[in-house]
């Protein structure tokens, strides 16, 4: 049994339990990643991320797609500032200068996964997301 003592704290009685990885987490890694999406045109994750990015992606394009000032908020909210293309243009004016045109006439299923296979360090499941063409 473990000694009696403050919780959470290194020392006697140790750390004995911490909730790594929280929600706020999550959702800013999901950022991070949909973000990378738009610029790159694809991104590497594990499989456990992929259905919410898709989700995220295909959620993004349909507020794209309708253009307008609020739904340009509405995905600043999502998609983060600093990520730059080769052309210098940011994540959120290529979401919607580019892809929403893009995908005006397609009703949905706008993202595509394919596996890779398993990465070396820790044999984790890694899939390629990119756009469809």
């Amino acid at each position: 049994m473990a000694a009696q003592g403050r919780k959470n704290v290194h020392g006697k009685a140790g750390v004995r339990f911490k909730a790594g990885y929280t929600a706020s987490k999550n959702k800013s890694m999901l950022r991070n990643v949909v973000s990378e999406l738009i610029v790159g045109g694809e991104v590497k994750v594990t499989s456990g991320v992929v259905k919410e990015l898709k989700s995220l992606a295909d959620h993004l394009i349909t507020l794209a797609k309708r253009g307008d000032l609020h739904a340009r908020r509405l995905a600043a909210q999502t998609v983060r500032t600093g990520y730059v293309d080769a052309n210098g243009k940011e994540a959120l004016d290529k979401l919607f200068s580019e892809l929403g045109p893009k995908f005006a006439s397609r009703n949905g299923g706008y993202t595509r996964a394919l596996k890779l296979g398993q990465r070396r360090g820790d044999s984790a499941e890694v899939v390629l997301v990119k756009w469809v063409d």
